[in-house]
């Protein structure tokens, strides 16, 4: 598994939380900025982010931060075979991936914990897709 990570400047604290929590379970996330808390637009590090997802192995996955979640996740949406979802609860995160094979997932640094961002993050990406039903519904999310 592949974890590519960025956000905006409303971002960077929660996204070195997240990387130093991914490591001590020996996951590496690759963080692709900003590395400063001054102002950055959120559309260029979504669509890094989105990029490296897409070009990068099979089973890559994204990891966003802006203050709400909404301005990063819109951008990421813009790619697509992106499914980026904005999650603010765990249940949230594991049915992102479940229902929906989100392969990016978006959080809103301003309005969860630390805490809570953990238990989303690792409900995300320990959540399989179920596939079935829910296959044909996903292959319909990207217009052709």
């Amino acid at each position: 598994m592949k974890i590519f990570i960025g956000s905006d400047h409303a971002g960077v604290e929660l996204k070195a939380a997240i990387i130093k929590h991914l490591a001590k379970a020996d996951m590496i996330a690759e963080d692709l900025g900003p590395f400063s808390t001054n102002s950055v637009d959120y559309p260029d590090y979504a669509h890094t982010v989105c990029l490296e997802v897409l070009e990068g192995p099979k089973n890559s996955f994204g990891i966003l931060i802006c203050g709400s979640g909404n301005g990063i996740n819109m951008s990421a949406n813009k790619h697509q075979e992106i499914r980026s979802a904005l999650c603010w609860e765990p249940e949230i995160a594991a049915l992102s991936r479940q229902h929906n094979n989100a392969n990016v997932i978006a959080l809103p640094a301003r309005f969860i914990s630390e805490k809570k961002a953990l238990k989303i993050i690792d409900a995300f990406l320990d959540t399989e897709f179920e596939g079935g039903r829910h296959q044909d519904r996903v292959d319909k999310i990207a217009i052709k």
